[in-house]
């Protein structure tokens, strides 16, 4: 058996100042690409995240602390991303955890109902390297995400990014058209697979509430702060070439009441630009497969 590819095998080197400008419809300069975050966490396994430390620095399991955290998030956080998106008329993508349809079918529910994209974001919420038979939780993930949709997923992402060197080639086995896991562009590109071309779509370590909140301890307030930098920069650059702009927020993060009005007001200010299109996962790729850059992903 062959050895699975590299990134670099996937992918040759290419900066971007030698690649023809993509170019967005209408003369559009930006895609805002909003991606929220559920997830499930099993309450006997160790938590995802923490924020308290262990008492005595010993290890809690069971952790419920950081579980009742993450619970908060789906009880009452994404309530307040439902109002947010649905008064702005803003669809994202919803990167989530296909056991969150069983575990959470009122959350699940009322993404559907709003017609949020749903992107595979595995089983639950755990490192793809720990998972034994990883085809089967894709399918599995999949299907009962296609079943509850009614639609099946055509993007991946995997919990905290993580995948190993297959993980390529089993996502596009399993008909998956597009990947977040890849942070290293601005723009969508194409890798190779053993099963075809995949497009990566720039998703964002950087402009993540996990990053700023929980790992960097940044106040609330920053998270408007760096998406507004951010934000200016790539509109100014998307004159000469169109530019992605992703956001990755979670329920139990910038869900909560110190943290929503920071958010509220990243949306509040982009909304008084012209040139920017709101688009989800899904509509990004579409558009791409229409540049002679995402021709491949048309054959």
């Amino acid at each position: 058996m062959a050895s699975p590819m590299i990134p670099r095998d996937r992918v040759p080197f290419s900066a971007i100042v030698d690649r023809p400008p993509l170019r967005l419809p209408d003369g559009a300069r930006v895609v805002f690409w909003s991606i929220v975050n559920l997830e499930v966490w099993d309450i006997h396994r160790p938590m995802a995240r923490q924020v308290l430390p262990a008492p005595t620095g010993q290890p809690l399991l069971p952790d419920v602390p950081h579980w009742g955290w993450h619970e908060y998030g789906m009880r009452v956080g994404v309530w307040r991303f439902f109002d947010l998106f649905r008064r702005h008329g803003i669809t994202p993508t919803l990167s989530i955890n296909a056991r969150v349809c069983e575990d959470y079918p009122r959350v699940a529910e009322e993404a559907r109902a709003l017609g949020w994209e749903p992107m595979g974001h595995a089983w639950d919420q755990g490192p793809i390297h720990k998972i034994e038979d990883q085809p089967a939780m894709i399918a599995r993930s999949l299907d009962t995400l296609g079943t509850f949709w009614g639609r099946r997923p055509v993007g991946w992402l995997g919990p905290g990014l993580t995948q190993t060197m297959e993980t390529p080639d089993l996502l596009a086995a399993a008909g998956i058209r597009y990947i977040g896991d890849w942070v290293y562009d601005d723009e969508p590109t194409i890798i190779r697979t053993a099963h075809g071309p995949l497009a990566t779509l720039p998703y964002t370590v950087e402009l993540n509430d996990i990053t700023m909140m929980i790992v960097q301890h940044h106040e609330g307030r920053y998270l408007f702060d760096r998406a507004k930098a951010q934000f200016d920069r790539l509109y100014a650059e998307g004159q000469e070439r169109a530019k992605i702009v992703a956001l990755a927020i979670h329920p139990y993060i910038s869900g909560q009441p110190h943290r929503i009005g920071h958010l509220e007001a990243i949306y509040d200010y982009v909304r008084r630009f012209e040139g920017v299109h709101f688009w989800t996962g899904a509509q990004i790729l579409d558009w791409f497969e229409t540049t002679e850059a995402g021709a491949p992903l048309r054959s």
